[in-house]
């Protein structure tokens, strides 16, 4: 059974951090691209960044771009999200998501939240 279980977030300061983590299980996860997404209040979900399997390449969304960095063990099956410089737009929902096949996989999210 695929699991994906998000933890980390939190209330954090405007230019804070935080680091997020999912930790993955019932499948081969050192296979797999992973990614972040996240959704906002009352806004769709969007795109936060990838990384591929053998975490040789990362890719982000434009929101984030210099402030956030994806990470992955696969020794420990978790991926990871460290978020620096904060901003209250940045107040979401995250979640880490997979696809395998034509099927997709989605934590059931941590909530961080950017205020002061």
């Amino acid at each position: 059974q695929v699991q994906l279980v998000e933890s980390g977030g939190d209330l954090v300061q405007p230019g804070g951090s935080l680091r997020l983590s999912c930790v993955a299980s019932g499948f081969a996860f050192s296979d797999y691209v992973m990614n972040w997404y996240r959704q906002p209040p009352g806004k769709e979900r969007e795109f936060v960044a990838m990384i591929t399997s053998d975490g040789e390449y990362t890719s982000y969304g434009d929101a984030v771009k210099g402030r956030f960095t994806i990470a992955r063990d696969n020794g420990k099956n978790t991926l990871y999200l460290q978020m620096n410089g904060l901003k209250t737009d940045d107040t979401a929902v995250y979640y880490c998501y997979f696809w395998m096949g034509e099927r997709e996989y989605w934590g059931r999210g941590t909530q961080v939240t950017v205020s002061s």
